[in-house]
């Protein structure tokens, strides 16, 4: 396909594709869906070899979230049946921490639901960080705690955290529909108080909700024009007592389509395959690793995923490596960049994962020329497996 190596060609040279030409990788079909991969395998190569990065989270505080993200099995209102526990203690966390480390993780990734951080908040978080990193040599660690308010970022930064996340989640234009308790602008300021006080900013998107090709190249051209570290992509896990619990309108081949228009858009940056991998890429999941670079391993915020020793195998039996603790994940101009910036993290990266945080969901649109929403596909509920383990419990982790 000519437009498959013009794709190529700009991936290589980190040009910005036209939005015609991000459209048009979502447009075709399943019978080139293979040909796709391939092109987008050739820039993932290209920047990243045949390394993928392992990241591990870690709940800190689960369920009880007074925002009404409409996906959210932590939001105002849900009747999901998941874990809710207050703050875990800096020693509880770091425990936590070791399993997904030992398992092979290289970046731990706190994670809290709520609004955003009080200041009593972060100086909770910042013990937490400073007792991992006093810990376990070489980790490094991203927080995720929502909406930032002025100073936070900064004394996030001081205390040894190397990365923030937050997620636009879909595009501004639709973000209305999602939730009514923020605003995209909202999402868009926490991103530039990461990158203000030098700490790698991470932000991604949530596919499956039902929205259009349109509301998905807008957001992931929102992301480039960011410029965050790392593109967490995640596939809406549709939890029962969420108003997205009805939305299954993924199939394997367009999750792949996704994650290789996200590498076209942002060919050197981190594209990490986050939350749904498993219940929506299911058994073509090593194909997705031609795509991006990185995957949380074993279980996510309140869902579990596969186990940790299956992560591993997937990535050995699909001839990939496990990326170690001293090497730098991303490309040498972009940790010049950071540097540049006075960034204190060596590698300029980031994380981050929908599920259990900051993506949310919408109804597709119809109108106005954009393309309507894929069919829905057979719901896969028993794919969904509520979290029972690790952080919160007196389970051993999925590491």
């Amino acid at each position: 396909m000519d437009l498959l190596n013009t794709l190529v060609d700009k991936g290589l040279r980190r040009e910005l594709p036209t939005r015609e030409e991000a459209l048009a990788v979502l447009a075709t079909s399943d019978d080139d869906v293979l040909d796709v991969v391939a092109a987008a395998g050739k820039v993932r190569r290209h920047w990243f070899g045949r390394r993928v990065k392992l990241n591990y989270l870690v709940n800190l505080k689960s369920g009880l979230c007074p925002e009404d993200c409409s996906y959210c099995s932590q939001r105002l209102g849900s009747k999901a049946d998941i874990l809710k526990y207050t703050w875990l203690k800096p020693d509880e966390a770091s425990k936590a921490a070791a399993a997904g480390l030992a398992g092979g993780a290289k970046r731990v990734c706190l994670v809290a639901s709520g609004r955003g951080p009080t200041d009593r908040d972060v100086d909770r978080v910042s013990e937490t960080i400073r007792t991992i990193k006093e810990q376990n040599e070489q980790v490094e660690v991203c927080a995720c705690l929502g909406l930032l308010s002025d100073g936070q970022a900064e004394r996030l930064r001081e205390a040894g955290a190397d990365a923030y996340n937050h997620n636009l989640n879909t595009s501004e234009g639709t973000y209305a529909d999602i939730t009514t308790t923020h605003t995209y602008a909202d999402r868009v300021d926490t991103v530039h108080k990461a990158h203000a006080a030098g700490l790698s900013a991470c932000s991604g998107l949530i596919a499956g909700m039902g929205e259009s090709d349109e509301d998905l190249v807008d957001v992931v051209f929102s992301l480039r024009e960011l410029d965050p570290d790392s593109v967490p992509v995640n596939f809406l896990i549709p939890f029962e007592g969420t108003p997205l619990a009805k939305e299954w309108n993924l199939t394997p081949q367009r999750c792949l389509r996704i994650l290789a228009m996200v590498r076209f858009v942002c060919p050197d940056v981190e594209v990490r395959i986050a939350g749904g991998r498993e219940v929506h890429l299911r058994t073509m999941q090593p194909l997705a690793l031609h795509l991006a670079n990185s995957i949380f391993l074993g279980d996510y915020l309140t869902s579990e995923g596969q186990a940790g020793k299956a992560d591993l195998e997937m990535i050995a039996d699909a001839g990939f490596e496990v990326e170690g603790a001293g090497e730098v994940t991303l490309p040498e101009h972009r940790v010049e960049a950071a540097a540049g910036c006075g960034s204190v993290c060596g590698s300029h990266e980031g994380c981050g994962s929908h599920e259990g945080t900051d993506a949310c969901g919408h109804e597709g649109r119809d109108a106005c020329g954009t393309t309507a929403a894929p069919a829905a596909q057979e719901a896969r509920t028993d794919l969904v497996a509520v979290r029972r383990r690790g952080a919160g419990t007196d389970l051993a982790p999925n590491a």
